[in-house]
C-alpha cells in the first residue's frame, strides 16, 4: 500500500498530466491545419505517445518539488512551501507552452533554448509582444488557477499521524520510498529502458511524422535543448571516396568574359510563394513583383533552407543550409572555418555590405556577416535617428518603404562594383503598415496579407529609386524570402509548402545566363550562383550542398530538416532521412507532398537519393564537429 508522502506525489503529479493533456488540445486546436491530413486515430495515437514526453518533462522540469516532496513534513506551513515551489515550476512550463500555440505557427517547430540566444530581441519586443498575444493571458491564468485550486493538499487526520515521534521502521520505509521514486524518475525522464534517453526525434517515428509536434511538449523540447549535447559524428560512408560521389557536388566552373557586376540581394521577410500572384494564377497580394517576376528569371521550384530568419543568412551568405536543430549563428560550431560571398568578393575588389533595419545585434547578424567577410554591416543604429526615427515602426526596427529609399540612396555612395545584402524586416508579426498607408493595401484574409502588400510596394519604391541611380544597369538583382508565415491556402498546408518561397533573378537589361527556371533551387544556391554568374573560380572555398543555378548538368535539389528528418527535394521525389536512419520516399510536385511515404518505392532512386542525403548530412554534421567544412 501506497504511504500518504507516495500517494499526494502521485496525485499531485496526475494533476500535471490532466494539465499537460489540455495544453496539447489548445496546440492542436491552434494549429490544425499543421495536421489535417492525418486521420482521427493517428491524432488520437499522437495524443497517447505525448504522454511519454510529458512524463519525462515534468519530471525533469519538478526534480527540485520531487526531492523536497520526500521529506515527511505535514506541517501545514511546509505542504504551502511545496505548493508554491510546485507552482512556480509548473507556471513556467505552462507559458512555455501557451506561447507556442503561437510561436509554433512561425518557425513551424517546438521552442528550444533559442530563447536564450535572442533574449535580447525578446527583451526590446516584450511591450508589443504581449499586447498582440494579451490572449493568451486569459489560458495561462485558467490553467494556473485550476492548478492551485486542485493541488492535492494532505488531511489533518494525516498531518496529525505524522507529528508522532519517527520510528526505525518509519526511517527505513521513507529510505526504501527515496529508492523507489528517485528510480521511477530516472526511467521516467529517460522514457524507458531503451538503449538511449527519450530525444525530440523520437516523437517523429509516426505516421504522418508531423504528429511528431502534437506528441511532444514545448518544456521537453526546451529543457532537451538546454546545456551542449555533443553532436555524434555519423559514419554512413567509410571513405572520402564514397563520400564524394555519393554527395553529388558540381562546382562552377570559370566562364569566360563574365561580367563584373555589382550584385544585390534583397531578402524579404515571410515572403512566401503563398502570397505572390505569380505562383498562385494571379490570386495574390504582390503586384509589382508578379510583374518583375515576368522580367528576369523566375524559379518555380524554389524553397527556404529552414523555417526562421536566424537561418536564412548563413544559407544565402555562405551556402550552408540549416540541418541542425539550433541555428549555426547561435551554436558551438559559429567559429568554424567558414567562406561567405563577403570573403570571396572582397577578394576581387567588391566592396561589401549588409543591411538590416532592426536593432544592432538582432539574432547576431552584424557578427554572421563579419564571419562571413562582409566589410560592413549597417543595422538601426546608422539609420538617421535610429529608434527616434519617425519611420520606426514601434515594434522592430525601420519600416520597409523608408528603409529600401535609405538602402538604394547607400549604394549610390559605395564604390563599384559592390555586393550588398538587404534583410527586409516590415512583413514580419505584428504586421504593420504605416498610419499614412492604412486601407491602401488589400487587408485579405490573414494578417500578414496587407503588410505583404505594403512591402511589395515598397519594393517597387525602391527600384523606381535604382532606376535613376548609376550602377542600376549593371547591377544583378537576387529576390527571394528568409522563410514562409501564416497561411491560408490549403495546397501549402503540408512539409513541402511549409518552405515554399520565390527566387527571382533580375538584370535591368535583360541579359542573364540562361537557366532551367522548373529546376529546383534552394537558399544555399545562392553563393555558388553568384560566383557562377561572375565567372570567379572558388571551388576551394565553397560548400558542395548548393548549385548555380545557371548549370545545366544538374536538375538541382533543396536541403532542410524537420520534425528531427532530414529531407532532399528532387524534382521526382522528396527523400527523407529519419533520425533513425531510415529512408523514405514521397512522390514531388510543386510545394506538395502527401503525408505518407511511398509503401514500394523504386529500390534504385531509393538507394541513390538516400546516399545522397545521407552524404549531405554527414558532410554537414562531421565538417562541423572537426571544423572540416572545407577539408574533408
Amino acid at each position: 500500500m501506497l504511504s500518504p508522502v507516495l500517494r499526494l506525489l502521485l496525485r499531485r503529479f496526475l494533476l500535471l498530466l490532466g494539465i499537460y493533456l489540455l495544453l496539447r488540445l489548445a496546440f492542436y486546436l491552434a494549429n490544425q491545419t499543421v495536421f489535417q491530413e492525418a486521420t482521427i486515430g493517428q491524432i488520437l495515437l499522437a495524443f497517447w505517445h505525448g504522454f511519454r514526453f510529458d512524463i519525462s518533462a515534468l519530471l525533469l522540469l519538478n526534480i527540485p518539488f520531487l526531492v523536497l516532496s520526500l521529506v515527511p513534513n505535514f506541517h501545514r506551513t511546509w505542504q504551502r512551501t511545496l505548493r508554491g515551489v510546485y507552482l512556480t515550476l509548473n507556471a513556467m512550463g505552462m507559458a512555455l507552452n501557451l506561447v507556442d500555440t503561437q510561436y509554433f505557427k512561425f518557425i513551424g517547430r517546438r521552442t528550444s533554448d533559442e530563447l536564450f540566444t535572442i533574449t535580447g530581441d525578446i527583451e526590446r519586443q516584450a511591450g508589443q509582444l504581449v499586447g498582440h498575444y494579451w490572449f493568451l493571458l486569459v489560458p495561462f491564468v485558467t490553467l494556473f488557477g485550476l492548478l492551485w485550486y486542485l493541488y492535492p493538499m494532505p488531511a489533518p487526520a494525516t498531518a496529525a499521524h505524522y507529528q508522532h515521534p519517527r520510528t526505525s521502521r518509519s526511517i527505513v520505509r521513507t529510505g526504501l520510498e527515496i529508492i523507489v521514486v528517485a528510480g521511477l524518475a530516472v526511467l521516467g525522464i529517460r522514457g524507458g529502458l531503451q538503449l538511449k534517453p527519450l530525444r525530440t526525434g523520437h516523437a517523429f517515428m509516426q505516421t504522418p511524422p508531423v504528429l511528431g509536434h502534437l506528441a511532444l511538449n514545448s518544456t521537453f523540447t526546451f529543457l532537451k535543448s538546454l546545456g551542449y549535447e555533443p553532436v555524434e559524428r555519423l559514419t554512413y560512408f567509410s571513405s572520402h571516396q564514397k563520400l564524394q560521389a555519393a554527395l553529388a557536388a558540381h562546382m562552377p566552373a570559370p566562364r569566360p568574359n563574365a561580367p563584373r557586376d555589382n550584385v544585390v540581394i534583397l531578402l524579404v521577410e515571410s515572403f512566401a510563394s503563398e502570397y505572390n500572384g505569380v505562383e498562385n494564377g494571379g490570386r495574390g497580394y504582390t503586384p509589382f513583383f508578379d510583374s518583375l517576376a515576368t522580367q528576369g528569371l523566375f524559379f518555380r521550384e524554389h524553397y527556404a533552407n529552414g523555417r526562421r530568419s536566424i537561418e536564412a543568412l548563413p544559407a544565402v551568405l555562405a551556402g550552408l543550409p540549416s540541418l541542425m536543430e539550433s541555428p549555426f549563428i547561435t551554436s558551438n560550431f559559429q567559429t568554424d572555418e567558414l567562406h561567405g560571398l563577403g570573403e570571396l568578393l572582397g577578394k576581387q575588389g567588391y566592396a561589401t555590405s549588409v543591411y538590416h533595419g532592426a536593432q544592432n545585434g538582432t539574432m547576431g547578424f552584424n557578427t554572421f556577416s563579419g564571419i562571413t567577410g562582409i566589410q560592413k554591416y549597417y543595422g538601426l543604429a546608422e539609420y538617421p535617428g535610429g529608434a527616434k526615427s519617425p519611420d520606426y515602426d514601434g515594434h522592430w526596427g525601420i519600416f520597409d518603404e523608408p528603409y529600401l529609399q535609405y538602402f538604394a540612396q547607400q549604394l549610390t555612395k559605395q564604390s563599384e562594383p559592390f555586393f550588398s545584402t538587404v534583410f527586409t524586416l516590415t512583413s514580419h508579426e505584428p504586421f504593420p503598415v504605416p498610419a499614412k498607408y492604412k486601407g491602401k493595401f488589400s487587408p485579405g484574409k490573414l494578417p500578414i496579407h496587407a503588410s505583404i502588400g505594403y512591402t511589395d510596394f515598397a519594393l517597387r519604391q525602391f527600384f523606381k529609386t535604382a532606376a535613376r541611380q548609376p550602377w542600376y544597369q549593371h547591377t544583378l538583382f537576387i529576390l527571394l524570402a528568409d522563410h514562409t508565415s501564416q497561411t491560408l491556402r490549403r495546397d501549402y498546408q503540408n512539409l513541402l509548402g511549409s518552405y515554399k518561397t520565390p527566387l527571382l533573378l533580375f538584370r535591368p537589361n535583360g541579359t542573364l545566363p540562361a537557366a532551367d527556371v522548373h529546376r529546383i533551387t534552394q537558399q544555399a544556391d545562392v553563393p555558388a550562383t553568384v560566383l557562377d554568374y561572375l565567372g570567379i573560380a572558388a571551388s576551394q572555398q565553397l560548400l558542395p550542398f548548393g548549385y548555380s543555378v545557371f548549370d545545366s548538368t544538374t536538375t538541382g535539389r533543396a536541403l532542410f530538416l524537420s520534425g528531427g528528418s532530414h529531407y532532399l527535394v528532387h524534382h521526382d521525389y522528396v527523400t527523407e532521412l529519419t533520425s533513425d536512419g531510415r529512408v523514405r520516399l514521397y512522390p514531388y510536385r510543386t510545394h506538395s507532398m502527401p503525408a505518407s511515404p511511398l509503401a514500394h518505392p523504386d529500390p534504385a532512386k531509393l538507394r541513390t537519393y538516400g546516399n545522397e542525403l545521407k552524404a549531405c548530412t554527414q558532410f554537414f554534421v562531421n565538417g562541423l564537429v572537426d571544423n572540416k567544412l572545407y577539408k574533408q
